[in-house]
């Protein structure tokens, strides 16, 4: 019976699937502007942003400029998130040390995660390798998300302690998650 009423719904289809529970979750939280750099494993949930009016989001050509983005609105009052791959956050130790951090705001990053369960970029790789100890070298909340029935939990609550203590958070977006980036040979 779900899957019929899926078929005939397509919003209750979309709020099932981890892009529909995000953009969910960001309008509970009051989250409206999202700047974000292009990646093909966050293109569906990029499209229904920039369809809902509620968003306002464009892309940047840097990660560390779609964070100062996000940064200046919070100072002015506004919440906003950061969607980037996980070979963007490679350039973000020094405004995270910089600005995120000792400024308090609470910057909301979504990170799909490269570099991992099958991927043949060896850069991605090594990216990857990185990105957690830096955030726990910066000590920055993380949390990965391997699980549909879990992510909205920890999305919702990740925001509201982020908000509330004034400090940064990254949500990984595991291929677990996402389905991943495809390649065809």
């Amino acid at each position: 019976m779900a899957v019929a009423e899926e078929k005939h719904s397509p919003g209750i289809a979309q709020e099932k699937s981890w892009h529909g529970i995000l953009l969910q979750s960001l309008k509970r939280n009051d989250i409206s502007l999202v700047p974000y750099v292009p990646d093909r494993v966050l293109t569906t949930l990029i499209k229904n942003l920039h369809a809902d009016p509620f968003f306002t989001t464009f892309p940047t050509a840097r990660e560390e400029e779609a964070v100062g983005i996000v940064s200046g609105a919070w100072m002015g009052g506004r919440r906003g998130a950061v969607l980037m791959q996980t070979s963007g956050f490679a350039t973000l130790a020094n405004v995270l040390a910089s600005l995120a951090i000792p400024y308090q705001i609470p910057l909301i990053m979504f990170v799909s995660e490269r570099g991992t369960l099958g991927e043949f970029n060896y850069g991605q790789s090594l990216v990857c390798r990185t990105m957690r100890p830096v955030l726990d070298s910066l000590a920055m909340e993380h949390h990965t998300v391997t699980r549909l029935d879990e992510f909205e939990f920890i999305c919702d609550r990740s925001i509201k302690q982020a908000v509330t203590t004034q400090a940064p958070v990254a949500l990984i977006l595991s291929p677990l998650l996402t389905g991943g980036k495809t390649f065809d040979k």
